[in-house]
C-alpha cells in the first residue's frame, strides 16, 4: 500500500496544466453505451484507478475497449452488448459506476446494476435516481442489494417530469441517459447545473441527442431512435485545478494553472480574494498569488455554482494556517469532516458542530502521520502536510489516486518536496 512522504515549509511555484476531468470522463463513458453501432472515442481521459474500473465495467457489458493511457484516449465499441449486470465486486469500488443504470435501461430495456459503493460519506441515497427512472414508466425493485430495471414498454412515448426534491448529479445524468433513446420527451425539474453535467449533455448533443437547458435547472430531453458514434474530448478538471490553486496559497506561493475554464471556479477564487490573494483568470487559466498569510474567512459547500464540497478538505487545510477564526459549513453530505481529526494531528485547531466546522488559524502545522479516508479528504491532507514544517507521512493513497493521476508528481513540478514509498 503506498504512502507519500511530504517535507513541508516550501512555497509551490510555477505553471501546470489540470488533468481531464474525472466527474465528467466517468457517466460520459457510461453514455458510450447507448451507442449501438461503431467506435466512440474519448479523449483527455485522466490516468486513474477509477477510469480503470469504469472500463473493466464497461466491458464487463460486452463493450470492446481500447485504452490507451499514453495517449490518454479510450476507445469503446458498444456495438454488442451481452449482459445488464453491473457486478458488486466493481460497482462497489466507487460510487460513480451507479451511473451505468440509465444506458443499460434505455439500450437494453432492463438493467441489474449493485447498490454502489465507494467513500464513506454518509448517506449518498439512490432513491432520486430511482423515483426519476419510476416517473418515466420504468418498473424498479431492490433485492440482495441490488437494483432491478426494466422498461415498461406500455409508458413508451409518453412525455415524463423529473422532479428532484434536491440537486443531484448522477441523478440527473441517469435521467439524461434513460431519456435520450425511444420516443417522447422527458422534463427535469430541479436538475443539477454543475459544469460536469454540461459536459454530459455536449457529448450527448455531439453523439445526435436532443437536449436542451443543461447548466439550469430545467433540462428537456427529446429521445431519438439511435445515437451515433462520435469523437469527444473531456474539458479540464476544475477540482484538480482547485486543489493546486488552494495548495499555493496554504503554502504562501503563486501558481498558474492552465486547460481549466475559469467560469467553473469563480467561487474558489472568491473565496482565495477573501483570504488575501491575488488572482486572476483568463481563458482557460487561473492564478493565485499568496503573498502574506492567509486571511480567515466563512464558507458553505452547495451545488454548482456555490462552493465544491470536493473541495471543502482542500479549503479547510488553507484555513487550519489562516489568521483568525474561520467557519466551514458541509451542506451536501453528512459525515465529511473526517479529515478534520487527521488535521488536528498536525496542531489543527478544528471544532466540529453538527454541519459545520470552526478553525482557528495556527502560526504553524507540525508534521506527523495521518491517513486518507476518502480522495478529497487525502487532498486536503497533502496541502496540510505541504504548508506542515518537518515531515509528514499520508497513507492510504490509493484512495487520492482515485481522483488524481500522479498527484505526487504533479506538485513536485511545483516545487513541492513528495517521495512516494510502497510497502
Amino acid at each position: 500500500m503506498d504512502s507519500f512522504t511530504i517535507n513541508g515549509g516550501k512555497p509551490l511555484s510555477g505553471k501546470i496544466k489540470t488533468d481531464g476531468s474525472k466527474n465528467a470522463a466517468l457517466p460520459i463513458l457510461a453514455a458510450t453505451l447507448l451507442v449501438d453501432t461503431g467506435v466512440t472515442i474519448i479523449k483527455n481521459v485522466p490516468i486513474l484507478r477509477d477510469i480503470a474500473v469504469m472500463v473493466r465495467l464497461l466491458e464487463s457489458f460486452g463493450a470492446v475497449v481500447e485504452y490507451d493511457k499514453k495517449a490518454h484516449t479510450i476507445s469503446v465499441d458498444a456495438s454488442n452488448l451481452t449482459s445488464h449486470l453491473a457486478d458488486y465486486e466493481l460497482v462497489s469500488q466507487m460510487r460513480g459506476a451507479f451511473v451505468v443504470l440509465g444506458p443499460l435501461l434505455a439500450r437494453l430495456g432492463e438493467a441489474k446494476v449493485s447498490l454502489p459503493g465507494g467513500c464513506s460519506l454518509g448517506a449518498r441515497p439512490v432513491d432520486y435516481h430511482i423515483r426519476g427512472l419510476k416517473a418515466m414508466g420504468a418498473e424498479i425493485r431492490e433485492k440482495d442489494g441490488y437494483v432491478i430495471a426494466k422498461l415498461n414498454r406500455a409508458r413508451t412515448g409518453q412525455n415524463s417530469l423529473v422532479c428532484f426534491d434536491k440537486q443531484s448529479h448522477t441523478g440527473t445524468e441517469n435521467i439524461m441517459f434513460a431519456a435520450a433513446l425511444g420516443s417522447g420527451k422527458t422534463t427535469l425539474i430541479n436538475a443539477a447545473c454543475d459544469p460536469e453535467v454540461i459536459d454530459v449533455a455536449n457529448y450527448l448533443i455531439a453523439a445526435g441527442a436532443k437536449v436542451r437547458g443543461a447548466g439550469t435547472g430545467q433540462i428537456e430531453i427529446e429521445a431519438v431512435k439511435a445515437l451515433k458514434p462520435t469523437t469527444y474530448s473531456i474539458p479540464g478538471d476544475r477540482l484538480v485545478a482547485g486543489t493546486y490553486l488552494l495548495a499555493a496559497a496554504a503554502t504562501g506561493g503563486e501558481v498558474t494553472v492552465t486547460g481549466v475554464s475559469p467560469d467553473s471556479l469563480t467561487m474558489v477564487l472568491q473565496k482565495l480574494h477573501e483570504m488575501g490573494c491575488e488572482t486572476s483568470a483568463k481563458r482557460n487559466t487561473v492564478s493565485v498569488r499568496a503573498r502574506s498569510r492567509l486571511k480567515a474567512c466563512l464558507a458553505v459547500t452547495y451545488p454548482f455554482p456555490g462552493f465544491p464540497t470536493d473541495l471543502q478538505a482542500c479549503l479547510m487545510a488553507a484555513m487550519t494556517v489562516a489568521d483568525g477564526v474561520s467557519r466551514l459549513r458541509e451542506t451536501i453530505f453528512e459525515d465529511r469532516f473526517g479529515h478534520a481529526m487527521e488535521m488536528r494531528r498536525l496542531g489543527a485547531d478544528i471544532t466540529i458542530s453538527s454541519d459545520e466546522a470552526i478553525i482557528r488559524g495556527v502560526a504553524k502545522l507540525n508534521g506527523t502521520t495521518v491517513m486518507a479516508g476518502d480522495i478529497r479528504a487525502g487532498a486536503g491532507l497533502v496541502i496540510a502536510c505541504l504548508a506542515a514544517r518537518k515531515q509528514s507521512v499520508v497513507n492510504r493513497v490509493y484512495h487520492i489516486d482515485r481522483g488524481y493521476d500522479r498527484l505526487d508528481e504533479k506538485l513536485n513540478e511545483l516545487g513541492s518536496d513528495i517521495i512516494r514509498t510502497t510497502s
